[in-house]
């Protein structure tokens, strides 16, 4: 009897678990049974010679997974795509199925060496739509997909794999007959969940459970109406049949110990094309990353980024230069499913900080800001690093560049004018750049004064406590350039500044003008003032280190005193307030800016509580800055380093490593954080400045 269905098959006659290349295999080496195996191959065979035509390939000794024929390619009317086997115990089978094809009058196409893709075992026909679902992650690349969606005239689906368990998409995933579709949800990342509920009817979606899948439920051959699997729990073939379907279970136990059953087991040589050919939604993009790659981890980080976001890649060049001091160059192609896929694994990218993204043809997307204080959808978020946007034919440099904003193109005096602008302050009129074609991001930011030098141990990163005195070194050498030429330093300071004692010298610091601006909370100010008043902070006495009865009420007694003379600099001007951080900031004209939280005492008069204008102001108080010190607190430090742009130094100091290391973590790689206690760190700066220029004090 013939069928419309052909099926190739391959007896099991060398079949055994002879290595371990995914989780079933492992414990079960050389403990299948051939006999009990070619038992239960039969069957499925028998069961299968009812509803379809069976062909088959012969077996060859030395290649026991050949009997695993979906791995053999994929088919789509008499075109086949061969697989490229991932691991070299099963690489040996491609000339037996190649020749296979060919003298079954198929034309063959063959991907190259490189480049894995394990045929219909992650590569299945859609039932309705006749798109083809194609699975990447473990065994499979996404780069191959575009090759499929060429040859074969289709279009392809990516999905990606996350669960080891479910290493080809067989496994996990199964189209079956009039558009349904039973699948495993966690074995997919959630853009590949989005997709297909996205692309299949909630009615369509047939989900199964955990117990289902690892007895490869979804590793289902479906001819017609009919299902043939290995096991299925009797809530799941209660659904099947409420569909439509009739399921025929055979036993397939001794293969599921290498990872197959019964699909994996075949493979359809009958696929009806398409009448029209489908667009791929793959999208490729060249990346550059420069710098210490090896050294720093850039590259491990990098491709981390492309592949945990969905994406594939393929290192084009990596030239790791002669010397130890030279910088390294790789170009890596990416690969992403789709364009909000790319646009994140971009963006991850970007933030690392070791990425240029070439020139473009393609201008930039621009949609228009109908709402005051809302971008589109899809909108550019921008970093730290000097960014350029084309628009028509012409490049122009993004203005005031800062992280997490929106690039707002506008026409300012005739001309026009890109300009980095946060979601609050965009207007209606203006144009905002979605997506991110016709964006060119630079490195390398050129210095804020020109003619200046760079020390290396500014490059991202932690500084062990051993190494405090040669750091501080390097910073008062940068500290007394940046002065010397008319530059600027802003120090950003926490309370424990003066919980530490490190309040003299920050103070030595401002009056030999090596400060240029102060920016902190509210505290910081309460308790420079407290102990300029009382001697105390947080009521301890600074020079015995013992509670003073009453203590607890004397920062309070601070914020009042201040109240009452209407601001800080009112208190110094009439004497109040005779010495202190606070104090040498206005006698010096170093101007500060305090930034108030819900918990703030008081506050100060001068604490700003509107938390838009005292963003504001910190960002007016960074601009130009050429370094910016940030003493022992955490949360000021990572809004000053979210708004700084590249190429501005930063140095972090406190005794928590993971304070140290949260900025880096949040994309200002241009710090430098530095284990130890900001009150010693301060002290060794100030000593070593006086060294530097001879003088016992800082006082110019």
């Amino acid at each position: 009897m013939t069928h419309d269905m052909k099926i190739l098959m391959c007896p099991p006659h060398h079949y055994d678990v002879d290595y371990v290349i995914n989780p079933w295999m492992e414990g079960n080496i050389h403990r299948s049974s051939r006999d009990h195996a070619e038992s239960q191959w039969n069957q499925l065979y028998s069961v299968l010679k009812k509803h379809a035509t069976i062909e088959l390939v012969e077996p060859q000794k030395g290649w026991p997974d050949m009997v695993f024929a979906a791995n053999a390619g994929l088919v789509l009317g008499d075109r086949v795509v061969l697989s490229r086997f991932l691991h070299p115990e099963r690489q040996g089978e491609e000339p037996y199925f190649h020749k296979w094809f060919e003298d079954n009058g198929f034309t063959v196409y063959t991907l190259p060496k490189s480049l894995p893709f394990e045929g219909a075992g992650d590569a299945l026909i859609d039932r309705a739509g006749g798109w083809l679902w194609a699975g990447y992650g473990f065994r499979s690349e996404l780069d191959s997909h575009p090759y499929l969606a060429d040859w074969l005239d289709v279009e392809v689906l990516s999905l990606r794999l996350v669960d080891s368990r479910f290493y080809h998409l067989d496994t996990c995933f199964c189209p079956l007959t009039d558009g349904y579709v039973m699948y495993y949800p966690p074995a997919f990342d959630a853009y590949s969940n989005r997709l297909i509920e996205m692309r299949v009817p909630a009615e369509k979606r047939i989900v199964v459970s955990e117990i289902d899948a690892i007895n490869f439920a979804c590793n289902t051959v479906n001819v017609d109406h009919v299902v043939v699997m290995n096991q299925a729990s009797d809530e799941l073939k209660a659904i099947l049949s409420d569909r439509g379907f009739t399921v025929e279970e055979t036993p397939l136990t001794e293969f599921l110990k290498a990872g197959g059953a019964a699909k994996c087991l075949t493979l359809k040589t009958i696929e009806p094309r398409q009448t029209e050919p489908k667009a791929s939604s793959i999208l490729s993009r060249v990346i550059r990353l420069e710098g210490h790659l090896l050294d720093s981890g850039i590259v491990n980080r990098a491709l981390d980024v492309i592949t945990t976001g969905g994406g594939s890649f393929q290192v084009l060049s990596f030239d790791l230069g002669m010397q130890r001091q030279d910088i390294s160059v790789a170009e890596v192609k990416v690969t992403a499913p789709d364009i909000s896929v790319m646009d994140d694994i971009m963006g991850q990218l970007i933030d690392l900080g070791a990425v240029s993204l070439p020139r473009e043809s393609t201008p930039a997307q621009l949609d228009a800001v109908v709402q005051d204080g809302v971008a589109p959808d899809d909108f550019y978020v921008t970093t730290i690093y000097p960014s350029e946007v084309l628009v028509g034919d012409h490049w122009y440099r993004v203005q005031g560049q800062r992280m997490d904003g929106a690039i707002a193109v506008t026409h300012e005096s005739g001309q026009l004018v890109a300009r980095c602008k946060l979601l609050r302050d965009l207007k209606v009129g203006e144009e905002v750049v979605v997506g991110s074609k016709g964006i060119h991001t630079l490195r390398k930011a050129p210095s804020i004064k020109k003619g200046t030098d760079d020390f290396s141990f500014m490059g991202a990163g932690v500084s062990s406590e051993r190494r405090v005195e040669l750091v501080v070194e390097q910073i008062a050498w940068d500290l007394r350039r940046i002065r010397d030429r008319g530059g600027k330093v802003v120090v950003t300071a926490g309370p424990v500044v003066i919980h530490t004692g490190g309040s003299e010298h920050l103070r030595k610091l401002i009056q030999g003008g090596y400060v240029h601006a102060l920016l902190g909370g509210n505290a910081i100010a309460v308790h420079d003032i407290e102990q300029s008043m009382m001697g105390t902070s947080l009521g301890m006495d600074m020079k015995r280190g013992v509670s003073v009865q009453g203590g607890h009420r004397h920062h309070l007694k601070a914020i009042n005193t201040i109240r009452r003379y209407g601001s800080i600099a009112n208190a110094v001007e009439k004497g109040v307030l005779t010495s202190g951080v606070m104090y040498e900031c206005v006698k010096n004209n170093v101007p500060f800016s305090l930034a108030g939280s819900i918990r703030d005492d008081g506050p100060l008069p001068d604490t700003k509580m509107n938390l838009i204008e005292a963003q504001a102001d910190y960002a007016r108080l960074i601009e130009g800055a050429d370094l910016i010190l940030m003493l022992s607190t955490m949360l000021h430090s990572i809004g000053v380093g979210n708004m700084t742009p590249a190429g501005v130094k930063m140095v972090c100091v406190d005794i928590n490593p993971a304070v140290v290391t949260k900025l880096s973590d949040r994309g200002s790689v241009e710090s430098t954080g530095v284990v130890t206690d900001v009150g010693l760190f301060l002290s060794l700066l100030v000593q070593q400045l006086c060294k530097l220029t001879g003088e016992y004090a800082l006082v110019k």
